[in-house]
């Protein structure tokens, strides 16, 4: 199991080339470093509360 400190809920927007490239900030996408959308499961995440995600996606609070 994988477990995660992360730093934000949403991916961080690279802006420099032709399109936005999208970097992953919540640990959880299957393409590291870039952003599959993993973290739209992270939304309804407590502030001030530790969270670790299972190899299936599910969130258990530490």
């Amino acid at each position: 199991m994988r477990k995660v400190l992360k730093s934000d809920k949403r991916p961080l927007e690279i802006k420099p080339q032709q399109e936005s490239v999208w970097i992953c900030m919540c640990g959880l996408s299957k393409n590291q470093p870039f952003c599959d959308g993993s973290h739209k499961t992270t939304r309804d995440e407590e502030d001030g509360k530790t969270y670790e995600y299972d190899a299936e996606g599910h969130r258990h609070e530490l």
